[in-house]
C-alpha cells in the first residue's frame, strides 16, 4: 500500500465524514480527495513524472494536506519545507532537493521570490491564495493559483508506484551543518502508522488537534495515522495564543493532543490548562526530545484523565521508535519505553554488537520503518546505517525487564522546541563575523525551548563584544529557530590534548552556572 492510498480508502469508504477542521470549518473526505486529485491532475499536465521531486512551503491548512496527497497521487516526491526559512535556505533546499515545482501561500512570497531566482530547476509554482500577478518578475516560472486547478475537470490518473518507491525528502539538521534529506519510502511511512495506530488504539471515532507542523515528521505522523483510520484532523496554528488552542480542543471535542516538551511547558505556565475541563480528550502524546519525569508528572496531573503516551523516535526511523504506556508510567519514570510493533530496537557497541544488560551503548534499530539513506549524501548515510540496523546517535540502556532509557547523546546536535540544530551551521555563521576568534555553540537546559542555544565566543581583541553586530549577522543568515538565545564572551575555552573543544564540560559548567544562578535568586527571596 502506498501512502496516497490511505486517503483513497478513506474517501471511499466514508465520503461524507468530516477529515479536516481548519478556520471554523469542517472539510469531509470527499472535499479532501477531489482537490488532491486536481492538484495531482495539474501536476502530470506540468510533466511531473514519477520520483520527481515537488516542495511544499506552506502552514497547516486543509490546502497543505491536499498538496501532500496530490503529489503522491503524481507519482511524486514530497518536500516538505520548513516555514522558518529563509531566502538562503530557501533556495540552498530547493537546489538540493531537484525540485519541479513549489506549492506555497502569499504570506511567504517576501523571501520565495528572491530564493526562486536562484532555482533553476523550478518551472511551476501552485499558489494556494493570491492572485499569479504577484510573482509576474519570475518570467520563467508558470504560476497558478489553487482556484483555477480546481475549476478544471479532471480525468481518472493510473499512475504507478510501489510501496519501495520514495515518498518523501524530511530535512533535519545534521552534524555537518548542512540539512540532511531522509529519504521515506512508501512502506517505511505505512508501516510505521501502523504500527503507532496500534499502540495508541486509534479507531475513526478519534479527532487529534495538530499544532505541529506538518513538514516535522511528528506532526506527519498524527496526519497519517488519522487518515489511515479514517479518523479527524483539527488544525489551529495559534499556539502562540495557547488559550485559544484550548478552546479548540473543547469545541471540537478532540480525543487527542501531541506535542514537543516545550508545547507542555506553555500549557502549564502560561495557559488556563489546569483550569479546563476537556471531557472529550483521552490521550495525549509527547515526543521530540527528553521530558524531565518531574513535568511528566504535571502532565498527568493536568491532562487527567487523558493518558500519557511517551514516545522516542527519529526522522530516519518514519519517526516512531519506542513508546512508554501509559500503565508503566508511574513504575518507569524517565523510561522511553519498549520498542513499537515491528521494529526491533537494541543497545549496541560500536561495531553492532549488543551490550549486556543494563550497560550503557548506542541506540540501534532495525524495521520496515527505516529510511532509505539520506539525499544525495552516501557518507553520512553510511555513518548512521551500518550493520543491519540505524543509530540513532543516543546513548541508551536498558533495564532487566527490558525498558529503555536514554541516558545522552554522540551527536553535536541540540533540540530546540523538538526539532533538531547542528551547532556547525551556527558555528559557521558566527566565524563569519570580523571580531571573531573561535566559538562553540552548545545547548543549555530551557524549561519551555528543552534546550536553548548558547554561542559562546572568544574575540580577536580582548575588548571587542559587539553581540548587537553578531546578532544582526545570525538573523541575515539563519532562520529564527537556529539564533542562539543566550551569546556570552569568554577568554578561552578547555580544550583536549588535540586541541579540541570540550564541549561536554562547555555544558556542564553553563548548566551549573545557570542552577547556582537560580538558587542565589531564591536565597535572596527566601
Amino acid at each position: 500500500m502506498q501512502v496516497h492510498h490511505l486517503l483513497e480508502k478513506a474517501s471511499k469508504d466514508n465520503p461524507h465524514k468530516n477529515a479536516v477542521w481548519f478556520k471554523d470549518k469542517w472539510y469531509t473526505y470527499f472535499e479532501l480527495n477531489k482537490v488532491a486529485d486536481s492538484i495531482a491532475y495539474y501536476l502530470v499536465e506540468k510533466k511531473i513524472r514519477r520520483g520527481d521531486r515537488v516542495a511544499i512551503l506552506h502552514e497547516n491548512s486543509f490546502y497543505y494536506i491536499a498538496a501532500y496527497f496530490g503529489i503522491l497521487k503524481a507519482g511524486g516526491v514530497v518536500v516538505g519545507l520548513n516555514t522558518e526559512t529563509n531566502s538562503e535556505s530557501l533556495s540552498y533546499l530547493l537546489n538540493d532537493s531537484d525540485s519541479k515545482c513549489v506549492i506555497t501561500q502569499k504570506k511567504f512570497n517576501r523571501f520565495l521570490i528572491s530564493a526562486l531566482k536562484k532555482c533553476p530547476n523550478i518551472t511551476d509554482l501552485v499558489l494556494t491564495e493570491g492572485e499569479a500577478s504577484l510573482y509576474d518578475e519570475l518570467a520563467d516560472i508558470n504560476v497558478e493559483t489553487i482556484n483555477v486547478i480546481e475549476s478544471r475537470k479532471t480525468d481518472a490518473l493510473e499512475i504507478t508506484t510501489i510501496d519501495i518507491d520514495l515518498s518523501e525528502i524530511v530535512y533535519t539538521s545534521g552534524s555537518t551543518g548542512k540539512p540532511k534529506g531522509v529519504m521515506l519510502t512508501h512502506l517505511n511511512l505505512v508501516s510505521n502508522m501502523r504500527s503507532i495506530c496500534k499502540y495508541l488504539r486509534l479507531t475513526e471515532d478519534d479527532r487529534i488537534m495538530v499544532i505541529l507542523p506538518f513538514f516535522y515528521i511528528y506532526g506527519k505522523s498524527l496526519l497519517l495515522t488519522h487518515i489511515l483510520k479514517g479518523a479527524s484532523i483539527v488544525i489551529d496554528n495559534s499556539f502562540v495564543f495557547p488559550n485559544k488552542v484550548l478552546e479548540t480542543m473543547k469545541k471540537t471535542e478532540v480525543t487527542g493532543f501531541s506535542g514537543v516538551p516545550s508545547t507542555f511547558m506553555i500549557l502549564l505556565n502560561r495557559s488556563s490548562l489546569k483550569d479546563t475541563v476537556l471531557p472529550k480528550l483521552r490521550y495525549v502524546t509527547q515526543a521530540g526530545g527528553s521530558m524531565a519525569p518531574a513535568i511528566q508528572k504535571e502532565v498527568v496531573q493536568a491532562f487527567s484523565p487523558a493518558e500519557l503516551f511517551i514516545m522516542y523516535g527519529a526522522t530516519e526511523a518514519a519517526p516512531r521508535l519506542s513508546f512508554l504506556d501509559p500503565k508503566f508510567l508511574f513504575s518507569k519514570w524517565g523510561s522511553i519505553g519498549v520498542s513499537v510493533d515491528n521494529v526491533d530496537l537494541l543497545i549496541c557497541d560500536s561495531e553492532g554488537n549488543e551490550v549486556p544488560q543494563g550497560e550503557i551503548g548506542e541506540i540501534a534499530a532495525r524495521g520496515s520503518n527505516i529510511m532509505k539513506g539520506y539525499w544525495k549524501d552516501p557518507e553520512e548515510t553510511s555513518k548512521v546505517l551500518r550493520h543491519g540496523m540505524y543509530f540513532t546517535g543516543d546513548l541508551g540502556r536498558m533495564d532487566e525487564e527490558g525498558f529503555f532509557y536514554v541516558v545522552g547523546r554522540t551527536k553535536d546536535m541540540i533540540k530546540v522546541k523538538g526539532f533538531r540544530v547542528g551547532a556547525k551551521e551556527i558555528e559557521e555563521v558566527i566565524l563569519e563575523v570580523d571580531g571573531v576568534h573561535e566559538t562553540a555553540v552548545i545547548g543549555v537546559d530551557d524549561p519551555i525551548l528543552g534546550e536553548a542555544i548558547l554561542a559562546l565566543i572568544i574575540s580577536k581583541e580582548l575588548d571587542w563584544s559587539d553581540e548587537t553586530e553578531i546578532r544582526r549577522h545570525l538573523q541575515s543568515r539563519l532562520p529564527p529557530l537556529k539564533i542562539p538565545k543566550y551569546i556570552e564572551f569568554r577568554q578561552s575555552f578547555p580544550k583536549n590534548e588535540s586541541g579540541k573543544i570540550l564541549k561536554a564540560k562547555l555544558k556542564e559548567e553553563e548548566n551549573n552556572k545557570k542552577r547556582e544562578s537560580k538558587q542565589n535568586v531564591r536565597k535572596v527571596f527566601s
